[in-house]
């Protein structure tokens, strides 16, 4: 990833958080070596000065961070290599599927530095302190089925199937009525960063929230008369 890939992955932010017809993203890296490695070395000096750097979030300047402030439902087709920012990219998604041969990896330590973008925090919060240390401090890739274990990743698949599952995923939460995944989305991060009974509080009031919409009652009326529901998103 470079800089100026960098501002075409931030210019989608809005675009996808206010386009109504847009209900699940799907993302997936193209090349045939891996999802993503991360940011190109040569190419951080563009970022600027230390402290410019550290302001890339308010620059929109982080492509991880543009992952994580997208309020609909992420699913991330993984395969090959999934390191440094590409992991990060990654635990900014909501659901990642994966292929056998997928390798994640948060080898900065190795250079001397930590990831940035949300590798220590996000990482741990997903798959715990131990394992996120074992990832962080010891550098070395971690195969699929160790990350599957670890609650890394949700499901592998056959190598060749891997954006089909993703799709199929993203399209069955797109059918789903939009407030209310994007609330289930919000309210599971709430769940990552407060105290249990803070949280059911939230929850509560979510809840209500949602069952005030048109689509709520869009749904009831569905389930009485045995239909699949038609949701719009109000």
């Amino acid at each position: 990833m470079t800089v100026s890939m960098d501002e075409q992955m931030n210019s989608y932010v809005d675009q996808i958080n206010n386009n109504s017809e847009i209900r699940s993203v799907v993302l997936y890296g193209k090349g045939s070596k891996g999802f993503c490695a991360g940011s190109d070395l040569t190419d951080l000096g563009a970022y600027g000065s230390n402290w410019e750097y550290r302001n890339r979030f308010s620059r929109h300047l982080d492509y991880a961070r543009a992952i994580w402030l997208i309020r609909k439902p992420i699913v991330a087709a993984l395969h090959g290599y999934v390191i440094g920012g590409g992991l990060e990219m990654a635990c900014a998604s909501d659901i990642r599927i994966a292929e056998p041969n997928t390798k994640f990896g948060a080898g900065e330590i190795r250079w001397g530095w930590h990831g940035g973008s949300g590798q220590t925090q996000l990482l741990t919060h997903t798959v715990g302190p131990g394992n996120a240390s074992l990832f962080l401090l010891h550098g070395e890739q971690v195969g699929a089925e160790a990350s599957l274990r670890m609650g890394l990743i949700q499901e592998i698949v056959a190598t060749d199937q891997v954006l089909n599952r993703a799709i199929e995923i993203a399209d069955s939460i797109a059918a789903k009525a939009p407030i209310a995944a994007q609330m289930t989305k919000h309210m599971v991060r709430m769940a990552q960063s407060t105290p249990l009974e803070i949280g059911l509080l939230y929850e509560n009031d979510s809840f209500s929230y949602c069952m005030t919409t048109e689509d709520a009652a869009e749904g009831q009326r569905a389930f009485a008369e045995k239909r699949p529901p038609d949701f719009k998103g109000r």
